[in-house]
């Protein structure tokens, strides 16, 4: 399961190695500074738009990888039942995060723009 990870200054995402080969991934770390919007998403499975490439898709139970639409590349590594949290970034490698996480509302409040 994905971890994320607060500091004062840098946001990190963890991915356990299974998570990394099935999604052709490696953990993202991120200034603090880059994050511009944060969501709880309640239904994740049902959020994602765009075409996987790369990683894996098994439907209706898991999705981690790279998704991509026009104008838009975001990073996911979500599952069935659990709620996930969404974090819009500015000038990083990925357009956003959707990272499941079962304390999803939690995460959302620590998290935010940092000014």
């Amino acid at each position: 399961m994905a971890t994320l990870q607060l500091t004062d200054s840098t946001l990190t995402v963890s991915l356990t190695r299974a998570e990394k080969i099935a999604g052709l991934l490696r953990d993202v770390e991120v200034p603090r500074s880059a994050v511009c919007e944060v969501e709880v998403v309640t239904d994740p499975l049902g959020a994602i738009r765009g075409v996987r490439a790369p990683g894996l898709a098994l439907p209706g139970v898991r999705k981690i990888g790279t998704w991509r639409r026009a104008g838009e590349r975001t990073f996911v590594c979500i599952r069935r039942a659990q709620p996930a949290v969404r974090i819009r970034l500015t000038g990083q490698r990925y357009d956003s995060l959707l990272v499941g996480a079962d304390d999803a509302a939690a995460i959302a409040a620590s998290l935010g723009p940092v000014s």
